[in-house]
């Protein structure tokens, strides 16, 4: 079974940045499409970026432009830098696969933007 761990989450001012990774475990991690999602508190969990196996991505509109996913399969990580931060993009952020059955949700990683 893939475990997934996020991490670089933060506190940050509006308009700032900040780099999520999510390092995986597990053989399989890069034959799977693969994304980020989020969820701010008494809302539900959404997807906001995804990349395939071989790099096609795509994005939600409310970040399209701002936030850019990458992976790198030879260290089973995927990336999501993130630019020009708004307070609406406070959430906990997680990774983990798009298609298919769910691997086990990570512990995720809390972004808070504020001034």
């Amino acid at each position: 079974q893939v475990q997934l761990v996020e991490s670089g989450g933060g506190l940050v001012q509006p308009g700032g940045s900040l780099r999520l990774s999510c390092a995986a475990s597990g053989s399989i991690f890069s034959i799977n499409s693969m994304g980020w999602y989020r969820q701010a508190p008494g809302k539900q969990r959404e997807l906001v970026a995804a990349i395939t196996s071989y790099g096609s991505r795509n994005y939600v509109g409310s970040v399209k432009g701002r936030f850019t996913i990458s992976r790198d399969n030879a260290k089973n990580t995927v990336y999501l830098q993130m630019n020009s931060l708004k307070v609406e993009d406070t959430a906990v952020y997680y990774c983990n696969r798009v298609a298919g059955v769910y691997f086990d949700w990570g512990q995720g990683t809390q972004v808070t933007v504020s001034s």
